[in-house]
């Protein structure tokens, strides 16, 4: 295991479990960039995943807290998929990756950290960057610091919407 990793993982393991549901909780804050939300839509929100794979994994979610695909309405799943297609478009722009890796876990079983709130995670990839088993499983480095792919995603976002 890489040891620059290590205390990124740890903090993350250790940290305090609060009750509630984090995606509510963000969008009940005022400060957009403290809670990483790129982009709020209609019906769904874009944000940063606060403890990525790559950077620029990101996450599209419903406002609403459901816990399954089947509970989202038509107009709902559109919206993620929406979000999910701006999220893409923006880091094309703005970090040139060479895939992406598109998925939803549902379920404690099927690696869902959030169990309850489903959500569908965007993690961009480079060729030679790892292959699919760190996102399920091990370490990732990320060589940019959260703030600053916060800051050049949003601006890359807010362009994309102003210019569409």
């Amino acid at each position: 295991m890489n040891q620059l990793w290590t205390p990124w993982r740890m903090a993350y393991i250790r940290r305090e479990k609060r009750p509630g549901c984090i995606f509510c909780d963000m969008l009940e804050a005022e400060d957009d960039r403290e809670m990483l939300i790129l982009h709020r839509g209609e019906r769904a929100f874009l944000v940063l995943n606060k403890y990525p794979y790559n950077n620029g994994h990101m996450m599209a979610v419903p406002y609403r807290h459901v816990d399954t695909l089947e509970a989202l309405s038509v107009e709902e799943m559109a919206a993620m998929m929406a979000l999910v297609t701006l999220g893409i478009r923006a880091l094309r722009c703005s970090a040139a990756p060479h895939g992406f890796n598109v998925g939803i876990n549902v379920g404690k079983v099927a690696g869902a950290g959030v169990l309850d709130h489903v959500h569908t995670h965007v993690v961009p990839r480079w060729e030679g960057d790892a292959n699919f088993m760190p996102v399920l499983a091990d370490i990732r480095l990320i060589p940019q610091a959260l703030g600053e792919t916060y800051d050049e995603l949003k601006a890359t976002v807010e362009e994309i919407l102003r210019t569409a």
